[in-house]
């Protein structure tokens, strides 16, 4: 039975893997235009998308805990969330672009939950996703 359950778990966890591996690299970069008004994405000196220093560098995001870009101050909600997850995927970060509150408030249960990101991306948080999954140091 304990085999059957860990394979049962192998399945999902590949096949929810898959959904999001379709995410749009392409449309993802296009999308990510309304994100550089606050967000650079910069691996060293080598600036990828110049935006702006409201938000975090996005660069080696997806994989990066939560809340812990040395020299940003998030909210404290954040944190709150960056202890409880250990990384970013793509999965979190599509869910979290859509409605960071609304997001911060589920995933801490915590009504007062508050993010200092305002912007809600309501479509292409998949592709956004992925493509800043395709930005990682090597």
């Amino acid at each position: 039975m304990k085999t059957l359950l860990i394979a049962a778990a192998g399945v999902a966890i590949s096949l929810s893997g898959a959904a999001w591996a379709g995410g749009d690299v392409a449309a993802g970069e296009k999308a990510f235009k309304k994100c550089k008004a606050c967000h650079t994405i910069a691996n060293g000196d080598e600036v990828i998308v110049k935006g702006g220093k409201t938000g975090p560098n996005l660069f080696g995001v997806v994989g990066r805990q939560p809340g812990t870009y040395e020299g940003f101050k998030y909210s404290k909600s954040l944190v709150a969330f960056g202890e409880a997850e250990p990384a970013w995927t793509e999965e979190l970060i599509a869910e979290y672009i859509e409605d960071p509150k609304e997001f911060l408030q589920e995933h801490l249960d915590d009504s007062g939950a508050k993010s200092k990101m305002t912007f809600k991306l309501k479509k292409g948080g998949e592709d956004v996703a992925a493509y800043l999954a395709s930005l990682t140091a090597e």
